[in-house]
């Protein structure tokens, strides 16, 4: 900003936008810190509140993630001095996050070296839950609101809040330790952190969050594969996140309209992406190892080697599907599972595949029968369907798509 520019005029939800980006390791700092998730979470929520007030006038700071750092900092110890317990904490914080300080990560210490994937080993504690760990991390690091990181569960909003609760509830009690895995430990702690990362991006990917965490848990993907280069699971998850990515341009029309893969112009693909993802995942499945980012990723794969919709392989997706059922046999799996083999053996063996399923609370099992009964010719009911799609869609852009497809349908 030059000498007299006044700065960028900054309203409050682009405010809310940045902070969600760059306030994940504050917390992450924090926790680190202080050993306390509620008091990291409300010093960084009050350092929103100051910058709500002060951002919009201000302009936004040169490393708004410093100044949140920094804002929050003070807002920790101004809690700490209040409250006995926190006496003996006081100095540990003031000398370990000093009024000036910047955060490094140079300066991170043992095997992992990102505070906010620091963060996501340790709430993935085994003493918590699988869902219990996933959840946590992603309200703490991603920044999910306890709605989101309920629709991405498929759980009622009141649910996720009482297991948040309980989670940092047990971590109290059970004196869980803030504390990096060693070098040994890490693999025996990567399925909730894999899962944490898919869900990460899965969130930004869909509208549920800010599309930046798309960026970040790509990032979170790169350094864990760097860190766990022999895990072939990881490699399997940065391929599939780097395939599914570059189809994400063409996800959305310029009116914001939900485009389906088929519909997609593929010249938008990013075909940079698509070669590191592919050279990937061509490295960790010579070590016959498969697991399901694996298998997720080689049916992306397919997907993106086809120049046409019609060119599409997929008997040789079903085939993959087939794989990933037998090593995660989730409804969600199998409802996949029997979209592909609608291509190849047409909807009518799909739906009977579909109507099994236990899916009621899910909108793509409610889509999906749509388009089958639309296919079908049974559009009275593919209407209904697509309706009910509509009406448990997470965003604008699919509900306005299902509810097109609804008026069609009649």
């Amino acid at each position: 900003m030059g000498d007299g520019d006044a700065p960028a005029t900054l309203d409050q939800a682009e405010v809310a936008r940045i902070f969600r980006q760059e306030s994940g390791r504050s917390v992450a700092i924090l926790i680190r810190v202080v050993g306390d998730i509620d008091l990291a979470e409300d010093a960084v929520q009050e350092a929103f509140a100051v910058a709500l007030r002060k951002w919009p006038a201000d302009g936004l700071p040169p490393n708004p993630g410093g100044w949140i750092t920094t804002t929050a900092r003070n807002r920790a110890l101004d809690r700490l001095r209040r409250e006995s317990r926190g006496r003996e904490l006081l100095g540990q914080v003031a000398v370990l996050l000093p009024a000036d300080h910047e955060p490094d990560m140079a300066e991170d210490v043992g095997a992992v070296q990102d505070d906010r994937l620091r963060l996501i080993f340790t709430c993935c504690h085994p003493a918590l839950s699988t869902q219990a760990q996933v959840a946590l991390t992603l309200r703490l690091l991603g920044g999910l609101s306890t709605e989101e990181v309920a629709r991405a569960f498929l759980v009622a909003e009141p649910t996720m809040a009482r297991r948040l609760v309980r989670a940092k509830h047990k971590i109290k009690a059970a004196r869980i330790p803030y504390r990096v895995p060693q070098a040994h430990e890490l693999p025996h702690r990567l399925r909730p952190v894999l899962a944490v990362v898919y869900l990460v991006y899965t969130a930004g990917l869909t509208g549920l969050a800010d599309p930046g965490l798309c960026t970040e848990a790509i990032r979170l993907a790169r350094i864990l594969a760097t860190l766990l280069p022999d895990e072939p699971e990881v490699a399997g998850l940065l391929a599939l996140l780097l395939l599914t990515e570059s189809r994400r341009e063409s996800r959305l029309a310029p009116d914001g309209s939900l485009v389906l893969l088929g519909e997609q112009d593929r010249t938008r693909w990013d075909r940079a992406l698509i070669r590191e993802g592919q050279a990937i995942l061509r490295r960790c499945l010579r070590r016959d190892q498969p697991g399901p980012y694996q298998l997720q990723a080689a049916i992306n794969a397919v997907h993106v080697d086809a120049g046409t919709i019609e060119d599409t392989d997929w008997s040789q997706i079903v085939a993959l599907y087939d794989q990933l059922l037998a090593v995660a046999p989730t409804p969600v799996v199998a409802l996949n599972r029997a979209i592909a083999i609608g291509e190849v053996r047409g909807p009518g063996a799909a739906l009977a595949l579909v109507d099994e399923l236990d899916l009621d609370n899910y909108h793509p099992f409610h889509a999906s029968r749509a388009d089958l009964l639309r296919r079908l010719g049974r559009h009275s009911e593919a209407a209904a369907a697509y309706q009910r799609a509509a009406a448990m869609a997470p965003t604008d852009a699919e509900r306005d798509f299902f509810r097109r497809d609804g008026r069609a349908s009649r």
